[in-house]
């Protein structure tokens, strides 16, 4: 079982920045920061594999940039220029590693919310 518990969400104006934090009780290689929006499905943002690779939805390149503290039980997402359609609950999730590759995310946090004003 991981607990995971984000934080470092808030309003902000179009073009400034937020940096989530997400701790996890334990050290865990495979996470990602999802995204819902109201009305909306949950999204994958960025994601970081047991290996380091990070991956990011097209909508956010070259924006947010996901990372992980040494001792992997600290996940960021450093976010930039931030638009107002990127105002969402972002949840951090974490996944098992089964057969050397990343399972499903199974654990979630809490959420932490991220509003944008134009």
């Amino acid at each position: 079982q991981v607990q995971l518990v984000e934080s470092g969400g808030g309003s902000v104006q179009a073009g400034g920045s937020l940096r989530l934090s997400c701790t996890a009780s334990t050290s865990t290689r495979c996470m990602a920061w999802f995204r819902q929006a109201p009305g909306k499905e949950r999204v994958a943002v960025a994601t970081i594999d047991k290996d380091g690779r990070t991956n990011y939805a097209d909508s956010v390149k070259g924006r947010f940039t996901v990372s992980q503290d040494n001792a992997k039980t600290t996940l960021y997402l450093q976010m930039n220029s931030l638009q107002p359609e990127d105002t969402a609950m972002y949840y951090c999730a974490a996944a098992r590693i089964i057969f050397n590759s990343c399972s499903s995310f199974k654990y979630w946090g809490q959420g932490t919310q991220v509003t944008v004003s134009s």
